[in-house]
């Protein structure tokens, strides 16, 4: 008896432990049978490595790439498919953000129900691709990226990376100018940001010095600071608070970032998701920034808070937050999906927000002039950030207030120079395109 009683649990044991087994693969099939049924490995929807069914349209139905057992096939537009290249991909997968790589299951058009048997999904996304080609052409050959989206509806409409190349002819793998042409500029690299980063030092400051508003900051040129000297681009004379921020002054920011400490600074930094991967609808994974603290040294921790020392920002970290002050601290997540909707988060207190939100309008109206960009409701910050090789990267980023065109933007040009020079009417042109038509 004891011996049947034995087998029988066992059995019941055994039966327990596949039972768990099922349960388990069916998990996981409901959870990862997309990227099981669109692993490059199935036959039945990759033709040589090819996937072989799907497509991929803009907002406004333009098809961007088609796959089929022929292959894949791109816009009919040479410009079209060139200025979307980043944001679409490439045959060979070698762009891995792109959406014939980021949303195979989709294009696959799995089902836990009927598998790939009901043939190809279309994928639409929410970039407009003439205003992809305004802004490709903006850059005018420069290497860089320009962003775009609703900060209200968190949709992307414009996303490009250059250098870029016709992906029905590809590229001459010996010219330099292509150098890092796989690399979407706007997802997956990080650079110094400049004085795009005062945007969080002044936010630190206004939530932890609290006679900010009283102090004025004298810029004769440079300053000494930790018994070296820190540098501006130019003499401000005695200024506010206000008006530092809208001469972009070195002087003042330094001494303001002395006053905050290192480690706030770089602590506001990661709580804006500036040194963080980000997710794009579930798929996408963006590259992270880095602010490291300039502990005891406080000629380091002036530069980290101008947006120099060890700063790298990623531009689409820094849309997200620009996206945050335009919609009063909290963040719509962009979306690449066309009407689809990635949640929202709260990045910072609404009266900073707003507070910010007002200074980057009077940058506008004090320092850059608003009849730089008519007909826009613009609130926006420059930024020149030294690489160390002589050159600087160019910067412009912020939003309008326009009630019909909500749009938060990033525009970053490599080794372009001066951000309100060459960054600045970039953004003019793109966002002329997207409000006016």
């Amino acid at each position: 008896m004891k011996k049947v009683t034995n087998r029988a649990a066992a059995v019941m044991i055994l039966l327990a432990l596949i039972l768990v087994g099922m349960g388990v693969y069916i998990f996981r099939l409901v959870r990862d049978g997309g990227d099981w049924a669109s692993f490059y490995a199935n036959d039945s929807v990759y033709t040589n490595g090819s996937l072989n069914s799907g497509s991929i349209t803009d907002r406004n139905d333009v098809v961007l790439a088609t796959a089929s057992e022929g292959g894949v096939s791109f816009a009919d537009s040479s410009a079209v498919r060139t200025a979307c290249l980043h944001v679409v991909g490439d045959i060979n997968g070698n762009i891995g953000t792109g959406a014939l790589n980021a949303f195979r299951s989709e294009l696959v058009n799995y089902s836990f129900l009927t598998g790939t048997t009901t043939g190809g999904g279309t994928v639409k996304l929410s970039i407009d691709a003439e205003l992809n080609v305004t802004a490709y052409n903006a850059l005018n050959g420069q290497k860089g990226t320009v962003l775009v989206y609703n900060y209200e509806t968190g949709q992307i409409l414009c996303m490009v990376s250059t250098p870029a190349y016709d992906p029905e002819y590809g590229f001459d793998s010996t010219d330099s100018s292509y150098d890092g042409v796989y690399i979407n500029r706007g997802l997956s690299a990080t650079y110094v940001p400049g004085s795009v980063f005062k945007l969080v030092t002044m936010a630190a400051a206004i939530e932890n010095i609290s006679d900010i508003w009283s102090q004025t900051f004298t810029c004769t040129g440079s300053t000494t600071i930790g018994g070296q000297t820190v540098t501006c681009s130019g003499t401000h004379g005695t200024q506010t608070v206000e008006q530092a921020l809208a001469n972009s002054c070195n002087v003042a920011f330094a001494e303001i970032s002395v006053q905050l400490g290192g480690d706030t600074i770089a602590e506001y930094a990661e709580a804006y998701g500036l040194t963080s991967s980000h997710t794009i609808n579930g798929q996408i994974t963006t590259a992270a920034g880095s602010v490291t603290s300039a502990q005891g040294d406080d000629n380091s921790t002036a530069w980290e808070g101008i947006g120099q020392y060890e700063d790298l920002v990623n531009p689409y970290a820094l849309l997200r937050l620009v996206g945050a002050i335009a919609n009063g601290g909290t963040v719509v997540e962009p979306s690449l999906l066309y009407g689809k909707s990635a949640g929202t988060t709260k990045l910072m207190d609404s009266a900073t927000a707003s507070t910010l939100s007002e200074m980057m309008s009077y940058n506008v109206e004090y320092h850059y002039g608003s009849g730089s960009y008519p007909g826009l409701e613009m609130h926006a910050k420059t930024g020149t950030a030294e690489v160390g090789d002589g050159t600087s990267h160019a910067w412009f980023a912020g939003f309008i207030t326009n009630s019909d065109a909500p749009l938060a933007f990033v525009v970053m040009v490599e080794n372009g120079g001066g951000g309100y020079a060459v960054a600045s009417p970039i953004a003019n042109t793109v966002l002329q395109q997207a409000v006016f038509g």
